[in-house]
């Protein structure tokens, strides 16, 4: 009993349901509601009022951070460089994706403990990389703009993360070279990975841009690099054993415990819009779009003339539109300024004795007896 009174009154919710969203069969629009409430157009090179596609280029300085050997030794920094370039397409106006391109050199230096450390002095290092990345890129400027900021701008803070694989060589020189050997792998002075699928490495980092005009941007950007590979700063092969902290060999990727050779980059980039359109998707805020109309319609000053003619017989009819230019001060008027005759009898009521009656004009608008 009570499943079906449940299904009776789920029956008529169900049906207005299935009316509410039922779409027509239109070829060009399938999914349009058939309330028409959809509004849709078609969205094509026509209908886009932003540019959304760009190229950066840009270089800086590159550090190997968080290894086994370090740009960053004894006090002293041991510059390397970076460069990239970029091909860069903003989906929505807070979010885009890049497919970028890194190349570079590190300088790193370190020492191992104890009596081998004597014997080899400092070693020196160098990695030369080649990376290739898809990396997102958030712009936290026009994310957290408040409602309320009504001003254009001009600087936009931008958070990336990205996924890609790596290419690399390394060499590493110290001051004992007879201990190198390949057979078996002992710190080989050279390391060679191939860019493919089985070094991945991670970055994520922010960047600050400048709008410079509507075709360049100009950034400072610092990215962090999680190479995921621990001869990634040229101090050898490691091998499990290596991580066994009883195991007594002194080896340079040993130095640190962590798997991972991290570096670090600061640059300075330029990009060009690409497009037609006066402005870029990620200089375009929705709000503010919506705000700049709503502002230029609440100052909008417009003259409305009222009663160009004036009114005359002052009867609160205009002239423009007075149908009759001399009403009697203090009669009543309709719309079209005529004094008002309620009984039609051809007396206005300001003289008419008998408003609801008629009668002659003689007998001031009352009937004769």
């Amino acid at each position: 009993m009570k499943l079906g009174l449940l299904l009776l009154a789920a029956l008529p919710i169900a049906t207005y349901a299935q009316d509410s969203i039922s779409v027509n069969s239109s070829d060009k629009y399938p999914n349009t509601f058939s309330s028409g409430s959809a509004n849709v157009q078609p969205f094509d090179n026509k209908a886009r009022r932003f540019n959304d596609w760009s190229i950066s280029v840009g270089g800086g300085a590159a550090f190997m951070t968080h290894s086994d050997l370090t740009s960053f030794y004894d006090g002293k920094v041991n510059w390397g460089y970076n460069a990239y370039v970029s091909i860069d397409k903003q989906i929505s106006h807070t979010f885009g994706l890049s497919l970028i391109y890194q190349r570079g050199e590190t300088k790193q230096k370190a020492q191992l403990e104890g009596a081998a450390g004597q014997a080899a002095g400092v070693g020196v290092a160098d990695t030369k990389y080649n990376q290739i990345a898809l990396m997102g890129d958030v712009n936290f400027s026009n994310l957290l703009r408040r409602v309320d900021n009504h001003s254009p701008y001009r600087w936009a803070l931008h958070g990336y993360a990205g996924i890609g694989v790596q290419g690399y060589n390394t060499s590493l020189h110290d001051n004992n070279e007879f201990r190198w050997s390949t057979t078996p792998h002992r710190i080989p002075l050279f390391i060679k990975q191939d860019l493919d699928i089985n070094s991945i490495f991670y970055q994520f980092g922010v960047g600050l841009k400048y709008k410079v005009s509507k075709l360049v941007d100009i950034e400072a950007r610092t990215m962090y690099i999680l190479s995921g590979d621990d001869e990634f700063d040229g101090g050898g092969w490691s091998g499990p054993a290596d991580y066994d902290p009883a195991s007594k060999v002194s080896k340079y990727n040993m130095i640190n415990k962590h798997r991972s050779d991290n570096m670090w980059t600061v640059n300075l980039g330029v990009s060009f819009k690409l497009g037609k359109h006066l402005s870029h998707l990620a200089w375009h805020d929705p709000l503010q779009e919506a705000y700049y109309r709503t502002n230029v319609l609440e100052n909008a000053t417009t003259d409305f003339v009222v009663c160009e003619k004036g009114d005359n017989d002052n009867d609160g009819v205009c002239d423009d539109w007075d149908r009759e230019l001399n009403t009697p001060a203090g009669a009543r008027v309709d719309g079209a300024g005529v004094a008002l005759d309620m009984d039609l009898d051809g007396v206005i009521d300001l003289y008419d004795k008998c408003v609801t009656v008629p009668g002659p004009a003689d007998n001031n608008g009352c009937p004769t007896k």
